[in-house]
């Protein structure tokens, strides 16, 4: 039996939305590939946890997982369906003539209750609307992700390099069947991106926080920077300060056909965790001492 969405994200079903929240930037956080270089098995626990946190993130979601389960994540699942067809189910109808009524009795019964039982030749199938959300890297650099719908299909959706939250893909001929021949309609996916734990995008832009020692702020020094494709070394300058921001050309979101964004690492400050000698100290204090003093006799 595979483990549920609360156990991929190691929270009790009673868990607050808060508590899944917190849970799921700690696994984040943890497992992100950038974080775990030369391990291939990360970017496959950071996607797990992605989707957990796709469905136990959202409350509908979540109410819709607690009553029909796996069932409830698949593409073109219609709860108010199955919870017609569980009733359908748990009355055991029977048809006129003392016969049990049969799944595709059901759904002759659904058609006419729609279209009046007039059927007028071929008609084409309904498109179909569903939200599909993607990790952070994949919108970004592109991918392939394999979705199972609820008749038991699996197809594999290419996410184009670049994506924003909130834009569609229409999939042809992969919603509901035709009516008598007709073509089946359309799928067409609204994709919402999940936040990543590192990056923050605007627009073709990207954004990091990167913590630096007081000394490299100090002296000012060499330090990696993580991108979306490895990591790359700055020049971090002599009495740099947190806030500072340093750009990374081209090195955001590139997307076919325009020029890509850049990379904006935003300085911070760390001081040490850990006790540090007076005579440290005594010296740090006499070359902030003058830029405080100053500040606080203007402020």
């Amino acid at each position: 039996m595979s483990e549920s969405l609360y156990e991929v994200l190691g929270v009790a079903k009673t868990a607050t939305q808060d508590e899944i929240k917190k849970a799921y930037r700690k696994l984040a956080r943890k497992h992100h590939p950038d974080v775990n270089p030369g391990d291939p098995g990360a970017e496959e626990r950071f996607k797990r946890i992605g989707a957990a946190f796709e469905v136990l993130g959202d409350a509908d979601k979540r109410a819709l997982y607690d009553e029909f389960g796996e069932d409830s994540t698949r593409l073109g699942f219609d709860p108010e369906q199955a919870r017609a067809h569980k009733r359908w189910q748990e009355q055991s109808r029977w048809r006129p003539g003392g016969q049990r009524a049969t799944a595709r009795d059901f759904d002759a019964d659904l058609f006419e209750s729609l279209f009046g039982g007039r059927r007028a030749g071929p008609r084409a199938g309904r498109d179909v609307h569903a939200d599909l959300t993607t990790d952070f890297r994949t919108a970004a650099l592109g991918g392939v992700r394999s979705l199972s719908f609820a008749d038991g299909r699996t197809i594999d959706v290419r996410i184009p390099p670049g994506v924003a939250d909130g834009g569609s893909i229409r999939l042809r001929g992969q919603g509901s069947p035709g009516y008598d021949g007709g073509p089946a309609g359309d799928l067409i996916l609204t994709l919402h991106v999940a936040p990543d734990p590192l990056f923050r995008r605007e627009g073709q832009d990207l954004h990091v926080e990167v913590p630096i020692t007081v000394v490299e702020a100090i002296r000012g020094g060499s330090v990696e920077v993580p991108t979306l494709d490895g990591r790359v070394r700055v020049q971090v300058p002599a009495g740099a300060q947190t806030g500072q921001t340093l750009r990374v050309k081209d090195k955001g979101i590139a997307r076919k056909n325009r020029e890509p964004g850049h990379l904006y690492a935003h300085l911070k400050v760390v001081a040490p965790d850990r006790p540090v000698g007076d005579e440290v100290l005594e010296a740090l204090a006499r070359a902030y001492s003058q830029d405080v003093r100053d500040w606080r006799e203007s402020a």
